[in-house]
Formats: C-alpha cells, sequence, structure tokens
C-alpha cells in the first residue's frame, strides 16, 4: 500500500483519531464547499505547504493536525512530498460532503504523525520478485502495470504498457498478501486477478494515436513511489522511447489513487523528437460481449462486461475533460478515446474498474450513476480556502 505501529512511551501524549485533536498555538480555518447538489463521499482535500505557511508557523508540514469544527474529534491527514526532493509539497485529507455544504476544518502543530497498519486504505509498491510489476490499491479496488524484466521472463514473457484490474471484495489492503501466497487467480474471498490485460490497454492504458494507429510503449524500465498512504498513493513510472509513426516518443506516467474512489488519476509527460503536434489515445480491451458506451459531451468511455472465471461482470471506464477529446475509435482490439496532447506535452485522465462482486455496484446501472456523479464532481471542485484561526 512499510511503517512501523506508534511505540507508546509514558512521556509523550499519542493522538488517536476519533479522540479530541491536541492543544496548540495559534493555527487556521480551513473551509471547505460543495457547489453540487449531489453528495460526494470521500473528497480529498488538497492544501500545500506555500498556502498553510501563509495562514499559520510551521517549519514542516508532517507536523500538521487537521480537526473536524463539527465534532473537534481528529481526522487523517497525509503529508506528500510531490518530487521526491525531501521536502514535503502539501498535506491531503478527506470529508464527506452533503449536498451544497459548507464545513470547516483546523489545523495545528503538533508531534509529527506515524500512521498504524489499520488506517491505510491506499498502498502501492514496486514488486521486483514478481519480474517488476508495480502494483497499487485502495479500499474499492487494484491493478498492476508490467516491468522490463516481464518481457523476458521464461515462463511467461510479456511485452505491454496495458493497465491491469485486480477484483476485490473487501475494504482491507491485499496486494502484499496475494503476492505472498501466488494464489491470486482465484477468489478465496477477497477477490481475485481474473482479467486478462495482455497485450492490450487493459483498462485505461494509453499511447500515441497517429493516422488512424495506436502506437504504445513497452514496458516500463523505472519507477518512483512519491506517496504511499494512508489516504493517497502516486507514483511515476518511466517508460523508455519509441517510434510513433516516425516520431521518437518518451513518456513518464504519473498515477494517482486516493482511497474511497474506483478511478485512477493518469498523467503522462511525453516528449517527441522531432518535436511537433500530438495526439494520444487511452482506452479498455473489447469484450465481445460487453456493452459500450461513448459520450464526447461528458468526455465519458465506458465498458460493461462479463467475467468468464466466475460469471460476475465488471465494468472500466475513461474520463477525460471533453474539451480535449476528439474522436472515439478502435484499433487493435481496444476500444479508445482520442485526446489531443497540449504543448506542454502533459496530459491528464481518469481511469478505474468496477465489480459487481465488491458490494458497491450490482448491475451496468450502478455503474453509470457512479460515472456520472464522478464526471459532475470532476467539473466542479471543492471550494477551499485557509484563513487565520
Amino acid at each position: 500500500m512499510t511503517r512501523s505501529p506508534i511505540a507508546l512511551i509514558s512521556v509523550v501524549l499519542v493522538c488517536v483519531l476519533g479522540q479530541p485533536a491536541p492543544a496548540a498555538g495559534p493555527g487556521a480555518v480551513v473551509t471547505v464547499r460543495n457547489a453540487l447538489d449531489l453528495a460526494r463521499p470521500s473528497e480529498t482535500i488538497v492544501l500545500g505547504a506555500d498556502v498553510i505557511r501563509k495562514a499559520m508557523s510551521v517549519d514542516d508540514v508532517r507536523k500538521i493536525h487537521v480537526a473536524d469544527d463539527a465534532t473537534g474529534k481528529e481526522v487523517l491527514a497525509q503529508p506528500i512530498d510531490t518530487n521526491d526532493d525531501g521536502t514535503f509539497d502539501e498535506i491531503v485529507f478527506q470529508a464527506d460532503m452533503a449536498p451544497k455544504a459548507t464545513r470547516t476544518f483546523s489545523l495545528s502543530v503538533g508531534e509529527r504523525q506515524v500512521f498504524t497498519r489499520d488506517q491505510f486504505k491506499a498502498y502501492g509498491r514496486f514488486v521486483r520478485e514478481r519480474r517488476d510489476d508495480y502494483a497499487w490499491e485502495n479500499d474499492r479496488t487494484a491493478h498492476r502495470i508490467y516491468g522490463k524484466a516481464l518481457e523476458t521472463w521464461a515462463q511467461e514473457p510479456l511485452t505491454s504498457s496495458s493497465v491491469d484490474v485486480w477484483f476485490k471484495r473487501t475494504r482491507r489492503l491485499v496486494i502484499n498478501d496475494w503476492y505472498m501466497v501466488d494464489d491470486y487467480h482465484r477468489d478465496n474471498g477477497d477477490g481475485a486477478d481474473m482479467y486478462s490485460a495482455g497485450k492490450s490497454r487493459g483498462c485505461g492504458g494509453n499511447g500515441i494515436w497517429d493516422g488512424g494507429k495506436l502506437y504504445s510503449s513497452t514496458n516500463f524500465v523505472d519507477s518512483r513511489s512519491l506517496a504511499n498512504g494512508p489516504i493517497r498513493v502516486m507514483f511515476e513510472l518511466t517508460y523508455p522511447a519509441w517510434d510513433a509513426n516516425g516520431k521518437r516518443i518518451a513518456e513518464v506516467k504519473r498515477i494517482t489513487l486516493d482511497a474511497g474512489q474506483n478511478l485512477n488519476r493518469f498523467e503522462s509527460r511525453y516528449s517527441a523528437t522531432p518535436a511537433g503536434a500530438l495526439a494520444q489515445a487511452a482506452g479498455i480491451k473489447k469484450h465481445p460481449e460487453g456493452l459500450v458506451a461513448r459520450d464526447k459531451a461528458r468526455g465519458l468511455l465506458r465498458t460493461w462486461e462479463p467475467v468468464k472465471a466466475d460469471g460476475s461482470h465488471f465494468g472500466c471506464a475513461v474520463v477525460a475533460d471533453p474539451a480535449q477529446v476528439s474522436d472515439f475509435a478502435e484499433a487493435d482490439g481496444n476500444v479508445l478515446m482520442v485526446t489531443g496532447v497540449p504543448a506542454n506535452g502533459q496530459v491528464t485522465y481518469y481511469a478505474g474498474a468496477g465489480w459487481d462482486k465488491s458490494g458497491d455496484f450490482t448491475a451496468v446501472e450502478d455503474w453509470d450513476r457512479y460515472l456520472d456523479q464522478a464526471v459532475r464532481r470532476l467539473a466542479s471542485p471543492l471550494a477551499v480556502t485557509i484563513a487565520v484561526r
């Protein structure tokens, strides 16, 4: 999802979530507003360190504590070093937002928090022992992407930049357990890896789109973890340069997944030689019995298909800014959403999956409802302000 439990020492006061927040000096108040007439569970609030320091004095945002003003209880807050330079750049915490609601939270400075294992709802890691997988998950879903060692694995070599899906029907984190016992292709009660991504785009993989053809990379060759729970997992993958119809393309992909969500945020930073306009396509492996819906006005591509292993069903989706969507297409066994690549070479989209045995979805109508709400939430971010308390 890597940390040790908190050591209890008689002279140290340990703050436990659900207990009153620790007393502290002058702090700040965070106001969060939901403009939608829609309930928004597990919304992640992001506070930049520079903004925090304008409202209060703190030398290290890892010492920031967040309390819910409505209850006076502390909420879980995760510091993140977004560029791996050793300085933490932001903190994130989550809140359930009722329709049209406004909530406030107090910031204070205290001892740096050490998280306990049971607080983690998001986690990921490089899995060297499984031929360079990078696997990640939250309390809803799990994925993996393939690394370089898999290309030459004697038993089952695979060259692919696909996004694989692991189906979960438990809120606990499972990837370490599943890799340890190496029996994750059958459901032993928590779910299983029953999706065959292969050389397809899987559930949200991408590539360069040129002349009606898809040019995708090989397996990633380097990775770095930037955030590893308990709320957010974020990491980057570096891909070796590849040919796309005469252009030499390089890509660094950043993937972010938050607790309580089924959609990952994908950010690809492309560079091309020679330089020039680019388009990319993100897509989903096409199933012969799958239901496919395309909605350019909302920037949405979604599928719903049977799972051969047990007769269940799951959906996958790709979501992007509608202003960036130029077309939908099919290629190499995939359904694709085609978007432009801005001049800075950075493309952002969202992709993820939902399973009808997870407890969150029972039919395609539930998946569509979730995606409709996700599109609305992405189009209307929470309004967040910080002021001196």
